[in-house]
């Protein structure tokens, strides 16, 4: 672990909503939409905006941590100071945000692949493919090792710039938008619209992220509120306007059939191939972005548990001279690459759903026992508990009526994080109470 000053804070508002927005928009907008068509159908638009609404109840509770409680470990950090006496409620939801976040970035690298083969030609080839999913993650392993300035002005840039696209192509698709596709609203039924949000909550990953810097803010009190608020409304706003461009261009059948690549068969109807390769750039700068936002988070995540020694110590070194965690960062990425090969992605999007929802749950009732050190306000803090709450029954009760296989992968799932981490935690106890 590297004691020595740490170097002022280079982060600021835009490359905090960089941050949020680029951990956000990432693979999911363009893997999840034609999920979300396929349960809620026309009401797929309202889905997204109901994730919406889950993130801005659920960042609540992170702003007022956030400010209170200021180190890299963010909903570590607040499980722990909530339950001091039960430390392994912080040691396994550590490890399995750390776990939902290499999740998500396999996601991520995944379908920068998928994108990138399909625009050179390759989209049946999965050489081409893990290729570029593994050529994403190293440049990117590269980018971080270089420092948070540097990971900061680059996220911002990427980002921008995705919006930019991802504004043109929806403003331009609203051309082929036909109101009679919109209508019924509830062809699948109101209760379709909450299992869709829930379902498709991984998109809305990424604004967590933020608090993951917090060190590394200038001003965090003005900053970081408006930097976790201003990420979602963006990403909210995007997300409704795709999902309307796409359930008013093409039928359900077509977006489901389409599901891995609805957007660009969305764009298509008014922008011809054009609009193929337009969304095809974009997913590349979503994915890009996301990739950089969730390795810098995570791997400062990562180097806070371990001086915590519930991960590795290695983890917690930090460069000198730009306060980097570089071990974490190779590893991070390293298992994401090893994740990205495999190619198993239904259930690393379904894990990180159901895993993101658990820790946003978590973080809920931290405020809620921390709330006279934030200065929360408890109705708004039970609010967020109460809506989380049945989104999470709501995904489990999906799963085991629809999936029941995908059911008991990720019970297996979070079952081996459980036994890892006590293993971990009882084998350090023994360890230092034989030195």
């Amino acid at each position: 672990m590297n004691d020595a000053p740490r170097p002022a804070p280079s982060l600021g508002l835009w490359e905090l909503v960089a941050i949020g927005v680029g951990g956000m928009i990432g693979g999911g907008i363009f893997s999840v939409l034609g999920i979300a068509v396929g349960i809620a159908g026309h009401a797929a638009p309202l889905a997204f905006a109901l994730g919406g609404v889950i993130a801005v109840l659920a960042g609540y509770s992170y702003v007022k941590l956030a400010l209170a409680y200021r180190d890299d470990g963010a909903s570590f950090t607040y499980l722990e100071r909530a339950f001091p006496k039960a430390p392994h409620i912080a040691g396994v939801m550590g490890w399995i945000i750390v776990v939902g976040y290499i999740g998500t970035l396999s996601l991520y690298a995944y379908t920068f692949g998928a994108y990138g083969a399909d625009l050179f030609g390759s989209a049946d080839s999965g050489v081409v493919r893990r290729f570029l999913s593994i050529g994403v993650l190293l440049v990117f392993l590269v980018v971080n090792l270089r420092g948070a300035r540097t990971s900061g002005l680059t996220e911002d840039l990427i980002v921008y710039s995705k919006i930019a696209l991802l504004a043109l192509v929806g403003a331009f698709a609203m051309r082929s938008v036909r109101v009679e596709r919109l209508t019924p609203i509830f062809d699948e039924g109101a209760g379709s619209v909450f299992i869709a949000g829930a379902t498709v909550f991984v998109a809305f990953e990424g604004f967590q992220l933020i608090t993951n810097a917090v060190i590394e803010t200038k001003n965090p009190t003005h900053n970081i509120p408006r930097g976790i608020y201003a990420s979602i409304v963006i990403t909210t706003t995007i997300y409704v306007l795709l999902a309307v461009v796409a359930v008013g261009s093409l039928s359900q059948s077509e977006l489901v059939e389409a599901k891995e690549y609805a957007l660009a068969a969305a764009a298509r109807p008014a922008l011809g191939e054009a609009g193929t390769v337009i969304v095809g750039l974009a997913a590349l700068l979503a994915t890009s972005s996301a990739i950089n936002a969730t390795a810098f988070g995570a791997s400062r995540l990562m180097s806070q548990i371990a001086t915590e020694r519930m991960l590795p110590r290695a983890f917690s070194f930090r460069r000198r001279d730009s306060d980097t965690p570089e071990i974490a960062i190779v590893v991070f990425i390293g298992l994401g690459i090893v994740f990205t090969s495999l190619g198993t992605l239904d259930i690393i999007a379904t894990f990180s759903s159901l895993t993101f929802l658990l820790v946003s749950f978590g973080v809920g009732v931290a405020n809620l026992r921390l709330r006279a050190t934030t200065r929360a306000n408890p109705g708004l803090i039970l609010a967020g508990l109460a809506v989380v709450a049945v989104t999470i029954a709501l995904l489990l009760w999906h799963m085991w009526t629809k999936e029941r296989d995908l059911f008991y992968s990720v019970a297996g799932l979070y079952a081996a994080i459980l036994v890892g981490e006590i293993g971990f935690t009882k084998r350090g106890l023994l360890f230092r109470g034989r030195a």
